[in-house]
């Protein structure tokens, strides 16, 4: 890899802007994910008629390829042909241009991550189910409200469930690139907004062919 690799990379702008922006959509979708999909777990759980359909429902878009997942969303944030602005028109909302605008492609990006929730409500799913019902029974006896329950039993016997999906995420958003890439064609584009740390170490190896600076 060589140490001249390595200070090139110190001085090289577009290495911290990647890293930059690989770290701002991570502090945005990260925490969003969790809550977003810890929330409807808790929902899923509830003993109501048809929550398996719903469970499925949830899950299933998590299985769809990322290919298959950009292009789709592709055609929805278009801003001339696509679905999501003239919804928004509905009320009274200009829809900005999300992928082409570059102070809306992170938030683009971001709403996107959400799509994928339901394999982290898979697992916080099967985290609440091995809560034991004791607790609940005990704590009903105690008088505590659904709220109390909730606070002092679910969410601390969760914690780890939390903490695993957390290190998943975190894990997830450093690798972010097959949707980005094919959103951008593998440019970064608008003006470098999307310019993820794996799509800059990508152009580095496979398109400027600069293995070793790729691999530092």
């Amino acid at each position: 890899i060589g140490l001249t690799n390595y200070i090139n990379l110190i001085h090289d702008n577009l290495f911290w802007h990647s890293l930059g922006i690989t770290i701002k959509f991570a502090v945005i979708a990260l925490p969003l994910g969790l809550i977003i999909s810890y929330f409807i777990a808790v929902l899923l759980n509830q003993k109501i008629k048809g929550v398996n359909f719903w469970r499925t429902v949830y899950f299933l878009p998590s299985v769809i390829a990322g290919v298959a997942v950009a292009l789709l969303w592709g055609r929805i944030f278009d801003p001339k042909f696509g679905i999501l602005n003239p919804f928004l028109a509905q009320f009274g909302i200009k829809g900005p241009g999300w992928l082409s605008d570059p102070h809306w492609a992170i938030p683009a990006l971001v709403i996107m991550s959400l799509w994928g929730v339901g394999g982290s409500i898979i697992i916080y799913l099967a985290g609440l189910q091995g809560v034991p019902t004791d607790l609940y029974d005990a704590a009903k006896v105690d008088g505590a409200t659904a709220w109390q329950r909730f606070r002092h039993v679910t969410f601390p016997m969760t914690t780890p469930v939390i903490f695993y999906n957390l290190i998943l995420g975190l894990i997830g958003t450093f690798q972010y690139f097959t949707e980005v890439y094919v959103l951008t064609n593998g440019t970064g584009n608008p003006a470098r907004s999307t310019l993820f740390y794996n799509l800059y170490l990508y152009q580095n190896a496979f398109k400027y062919f600069h293995m070793g600076y790729a691999s530092a």
